[in-house]
């Protein structure tokens, strides 16, 4: 029996393994399209929700000027998100300093700013407690221009009288206009009188009136141009004087008084 071989003992495990390449490669494979598969099934399901978005597009606007022709994109300011828990930034302008001959006072807030005038002087603040400035003085209206002058004139002159208690007297009328005038006679006679009659030489006659211790004589015809026309009236209980106070042809005054 000793020329017998000993039976050789199987290897297991490891070195089973070891002593068969090709189940390592098999093994190797097999992982490998497992992986593949279970990466496809995840790329697949995320579907097109998960797909990356393309970046929003940049809003153009027209700068001024262009005449709406060309177009530049310009980034909007638009704001920033702001985050839970923190402060957005502040977007006042900055402060502008002015010149030093602009402000004037104290700058720690004593007084409010003073501006200088052009010529270097500087106006105080109001006081409070002063008096109020005077109104300017208001412009005098010019006065109105005085009524032209008539042509027609006139004289008084005392024709007779009677103790000074009565008289009769006349305004001679005269035109000194190139065309035919009408014309009114007013005279103040003395106070108390009484008018007796009046009437015009050689004309027609007008119309008379005595109201409110004034006499109203109204022509009755136009006066000739370059002519003259006596018109004459007779009052009485003058109290001693026998001339009128006043006496106005078409509202200029009588001569003779």
């Amino acid at each position: 029996m000793s020329g017998m071989r000993r039976a050789q003992p199987r290897a297991h495990g490891a070195g089973a393994l070891a002593s068969s390449p090709w189940v390592v490669v098999a093994t190797g494979v097999l992982v490998m399209v497992v992986l593949l598969i279970v990466a496809l099934a995840s790329y697949r399901s995320r579907g097109p929700a998960f797909e990356a978005r393309p970046a929003d597009p940049v809003p153009a606007y027209s700068l001024p000027g262009s005449g709406g022709t060309d177009r530049a994109p310009v980034a909007a300011n638009l704001p920033e998100p702001v985050v839970p828990g923190l402060t957005p930034r502040r977007t006042d302008p900055l402060p502008v300093e002015l010149p030093a001959d602009v402000v004037g006072g104290d700058p720690s807030g004593g007084g409010g700013a003073v501006s200088s005038p052009p010529d270097g002087v500087v106006v105080p603040p109001d006081d409070p407690g002063a008096p109020p400035a005077p109104p300017a003085p208001q412009a005098t209206p010019p006065a109105p221009p005085a009524p032209p002058s008539s042509p027609m004139t006139g004289r008084f002159s005392v024709r007779d009288s009677w103790n000074n208690e009565a008289f009769i007297g006349e305004v001679l009328l005269h035109n000194r206009d190139r065309v035919a005038r009408p014309w009114t006679v007013r005279l103040v006679p003395p106070a108390g009188s009484r008018l007796v009659t009046s009437w015009v030489e050689g004309a027609p006659q007008g119309t008379p009136r005595m109201s409110g211790g004034v006499f109203t004589y109204t022509s009755g015809v136009n006066v000739a141009p370059g002519a003259s026309v006596p018109l004459r009236f007779h009052f009485e209980n003058t109290g001693g004087s026998i001339r009128p106070s006043r006496c106005t042809v078409d509202g200029v005054a009588c001569s003779g008084l």
